[in-house]
């Protein structure tokens, strides 16, 4: 019997064939810090929105969030990226969402109130600037004061009111650096105000003097338009007319002698008479028209000016008819040729 050498015994594998081959397994690493994760993730925020990566900016913050869910400047920020994206209802689903109750941080009235202007809700919008104006907490910031205030303007010009919109432009460009780009906004919106109220109170009345002078029947009219009752119509006013059936009989053959010819269009540029007919070939591919250009042999064929096959008709030869020898017959037979 042949012993075995336990030197050379492999021992099992109690574990998985790849795992072997894997090396040491790494400890398990403690990730870092909720506030240092939050720190990386608030540098990429701040590169993404001076890239303008509004999108890249959105996640970022709800990974902020999703760490911590009380942090009042990811949601701050997460509004303006909403307004800057002109999400308008999403940033009122998160305005009326709200904080955590456990969160410290005031009611977003102003950007509220910014969101319904933007969709046109400019009843809802004006309600709540009332509210804004009633708190004091906003004169002590100016710069949410000046933003109301613009906004309020806005308000007033689209909803017609000129003259309160007119008083509030020219409050802020008074106080506004002429240097900066706002005093260049708000000048522009002073403009258009000044121009819808210097026709209301005098523009129109300087076309109605105009009218005046050119048709006094009209002028006279225009001043007094808006007390004059709306028009009625008469119940005898609309008439019918049913043609009769003679006229209907002799309509078609009436018109027989009266059919106009139609013009023949030309196309632009063309002049009857002057410009040159279209090529009659213009249809046929031009390897197949009659007037393309030869090359080689077939341009030398056809310089000389014979085709191929062309054959003159040989005379008759000259003989007697009958028992002569001569070349030809009068039975019409083919003679041979000469050698």
């Amino acid at each position: 019997m042949t012993s075995t050498n336990p030197k050379t015994k492999k021992p099992k594998n109690t574990t998985h064939p790849g795992k072997a081959f894997r090396g040491t397994s790494k400890k398990n690493v403690d990730p870092l810090p909720p506030a240092d994760r939050i720190k990386r993730l608030y540098a990429s925020l701040v590169a993404q929105i001076d890239g303008g990566h509004w999108k890249g900016a959105e996640k970022t913050c709800d990974k902020i969030l999703r760490i911590d869910p009380i942090d009042a400047d990811a949601r701050q920020t997460k509004l303006f990226i909403y307004l800057q994206k002109e999400e308008y209802r999403k940033a009122l689903e998160l305005i009326d969402e709200g904080p955590p109750s456990n969160a410290e941080s005031k009611p977003k009235l102003f950007e509220k109130a910014y969101a319904l202007y933007r969709l046109k809700r400019e009843a809802d919008a004006e309600a709540i600037l009332v509210e804004i104006k009633s708190h004091e907490e906003i004169e002590a910031d100016e710069e949410e004061e000046r933003g109301v205030m613009h906004l309020e303007a806005q308000l007033n010009y689209r909803q017609g009111k000129y003259q309160a919109a007119y008083d509030l432009y020219q409050q802020l460009l008074d106080t506004t650096d002429p240097s900066s780009e706002e005093h260049r906004d708000v000048q522009i919106n002073l403009q258009a105000a000044q121009t819808y109220l210097d026709f209301l109170n005098s523009g129109y009345l300087q076309a109605i003097d105009h009218t005046l002078a050119s048709s006094p029947s009209t002028a006279t009219g225009l001043k007094d338009i808006e007390n004059f009752p709306p028009p009625t119509v008469p119940s005898n006013a609309v008439t019918f007319s049913i043609p009769s059936t003679s006229a209907s009989a002799k309509g078609p053959a009436a018109h027989e002698g009266k059919t106009k010819v139609r013009v023949k269009r030309l196309p632009k540029g063309v002049v009857p008479g002057v410009t040159p007919p279209p090529d009659p070939e213009r249809w046929i591919k031009k390897s197949q028209r009659s007037n393309r250009p030869m090359h080689g042999k077939k341009a030398k064929s056809r310089a000389s000016g014979a085709t191929q096959g062309f054959t003159t008709e040989a005379p008759v030869p000259s003989g007697t008819y009958g028992g002569g020898t001569g070349s030809g017959s009068a039975s019409g037979g083919k003679g041979r040729k000469k050698k």
